[in-house]
């Protein structure tokens, strides 16, 4: 959910785009964007791959059995395509005409993304994982509960 819809419940067609970035990096990595075990603590998606992107990695952040089928340059323009598309302020998301040309097109040079909304987003941690944890980012408040 974009977060100027959850936190405001401002909806608009760059909110659409925003859930398309979630489903392209869903797709990519064959998980689902909630609660990720990296590094001791919970993350979502695209804190994850913004961390791998971030640290020349994104090929991690990719499903193996896509690997040999895709070329990675390939792989790599999606993964930046999704990021620009999940960016915290609606204004530095790109609109769904301009997603669709950098979808179609391997030579249109891309922006740089920023860092995603709820990237900083900390839902829990390894030793405490019987309780239910709260916490806000962006006026957005998740709690999330574990199994004993």
């Amino acid at each position: 959910m974009a977060p100027e819809y959850a936190s405001e419940g401002i909806f608009s067609i760059k909110s659409d785009v925003f859930s398309f970035g979630v489903l392209i990096l869903e797709i990519l990595s064959g998980k689902r964007n909630y609660g990720t075990r990296h590094c001791g603590a919970f993350i979502n998606l695209f804190g994850y791959a913004w961390q791998l992107w971030q640290d020349g990695r994104w090929a991690n952040i990719v499903d193996a059995s896509l690997l040999p089928m895709c070329e990675p340059t390939e792989l790599m323009r999606s993964i930046n395509i999704a990021l620009l598309c999940v960016q915290e302020n609606a204004v530095d998301r790109p609109n769904m005409l301009d997603v669709t040309a950098m979808l179609s097109s391997k030579t249109m040079i891309l922006h740089v993304p920023k860092h995603p909304a709820y990237f900083n987003l900390m839902v829990g941690n390894e030793e405490d994982s019987s309780t239910t944890k709260s916490c806000s980012i962006n006026g957005v408040t998740i709690s999330v509960a574990t199994a004993r």
